[in-house]
C-alpha cells in the first residue's frame, strides 16, 4: 500500500475519513496541462507509474482491479502511462486493462529499454508495443542509462521512421546525475526522467535548469519516496496554504509541489487503489502553489 502511514500508524478512524473518496478530493475547473517544449503538445501534470503496482501476472482479480485504476485514471483526466520491461508483468497487464476500457483515447504511452545488448533492445521495443496494444509508442526511454549510447543510435532511427513519436533518458539514482547532465547537454533527446520530490530537491541544482535551457519535457519519479514521505507526514497538519490551492491530502501537496516548478512538465506516481487515484489526480485541478509557498512547504517540514 504506498499510503502506509495513512493505513498502518493512523487509527481506523482517521484512515477512513483519509481514504473515503466521497470528500472533495479535487478542486474544481481543468485539468492542468504543461507543454512538451519539443512540440508544444500539452500533456496532463499528474500522469502514473507502474513499477509494482501492476506487476500481478496472470492473477484475475487483480489484473480487474488494475482495471479499475486506470478507467478511474482516465476519467479523471490522465494520460501518462509509464512502465518498462524491467517491471515484471506490468507492461502486459497494462496491455490488458487498456482493451478493456472505452476511455483510454487520451492515452500517452510511455515505456523503456533495459538490457546492455542494443540487439535486444530491439526485441524488447518491439514486445513493448505488443504488449500494450498500440499501433505506436509515444515516448521510449533508455532505462538508467543502461548502454545508452547504443540504444539512442536505435531510438533515433525508430524516430525518424515514425515508430515512436518522443525518445528520453531516465535515472532514479542520484548518483547518475552528472552522468545524465551531461546526455541532457549534448544529445538529441525529448524527454528526462529522474526524481524530485519535497525532501529529494537535488535535481533543482543542475537538472530541471538544464532541462529549461535545453528544450527537454521532464517527467518526474518517485514523488512519494516510496511512500517514505506519508510515513513521515500523513498524520501532521496540511500546510497553511493548502486551501488556497484546493489540496485535500498530503498526496496533493507532495504532487503539486512537484509540478508547480516550471521545469517539470508530468509526475507519475503509482498506486493499485481507486482511492489513492482519486487523491493524485486531485493534484491536477485548481491553484498551484507559487514560489513564496514552495519555499515555505520546505521550510514547514523542516520543523516536523
Amino acid at each position: 500500500m504506498s499510503r502506509r502511514a495513512a493505513l498502518g500508524s493512523m487509527g481506523a478512524a482517521a484512515a477512513a475519513v483519509l481514504l473515503d473518496p466521497r470528500p472533495a478530493l479535487a478542486a474544481p475547473g481543468p485539468v492542468l496541462e504543461k507543454a512538451i517544449p519539443a512540440t508544444g503538445e500539452l500533456l496532463p501534470a499528474i500522469g502514473m507509474g507502474s513499477w509494482i503496482t501492476f506487476n500481478v501476472g496472470d492473477d484475475t482479480d487483480l489484473r480487474e482491479a488494475r482495471v479499475e485504476v486506470l478507467r478511474t485514471f482516465f476519467a479523471q483526466g490522465g494520460a501518462v502511462i509509464d512502465s518498462s520491461p524491467m517491471y515484471g508483468s506490468s507492461e502486459e497487464v497494462i496491455g490488458y486493462c487498456l482493451a478493456r476500457l472505452e476511455n483510454a483515447q487520451t492515452l500517452f504511452s510511455a515505456t523503456k529499454v533495459w538490457t546492455p545488448l542494443q540487439w535486444h533492445g530491439v526485441l524488447q521495443m518491439e514486445s513493448s508495443q505488443t504488449l500494450w496494444g498500440t499501433e505506436r509508442l509515444d515516448l521510449l526511454q533508455i532505462h538508467n542509462l543502461l548502454n545508452w549510447e547504443g540504444h539512442l543510435e536505435t531510438l533515433l532511427d525508430w524516430k525518424a521512421q515514425g515508430r515512436v513519436r518522443y525518445i528520453g533518458v531516465t535515472t532514479s539514482h542520484g548518483r547518475r546525475h552528472g552522468d545524465l547532465e551531461k546526455i541532457m547537454a549534448a544529445q538529441p533527446i525529448d524527454f528526462v526522467q529522474f526524481t524530485y520530490n519535497v525532501l529529494d530537491r537535488e535535481a533543482e541544482q543542475r537538472l530541471l535548469p538544464l532541462a529549461a535551457e535545453r528544450g527537454l519535457a521532464v517527467i518526474i519519479n518517485r514523488p512519494f519516496q516510496r511512500g517514505a514521505l506519508f510515513d513521515r507526514f500523513a498524520d501532521r497538519p496540511l500546510p497553511a496554504w493548502a486551501g488556497e490551492c484546493g489540496c485535500a491530502n498530503w498526496a496533493q501537496i507532495f504532487l503539486k509541489f512537484i509540478v508547480s516548478h516550471p521545469a517539470v512538465t508530468c509526475a507519475i506516481p503509482a498506486t493499485s487503489r481507486v482511492d489513492h487515484m482519486l487523491e493524485n489526480m486531485g493534484a491536477a485541478r485548481g491553484r498551484l502553489p507559487d514560489a513564496d509557498m514552495r519555499a515555505g512547504l520546505i521550510r514547514y517540514i523542516e520543523t516536523l
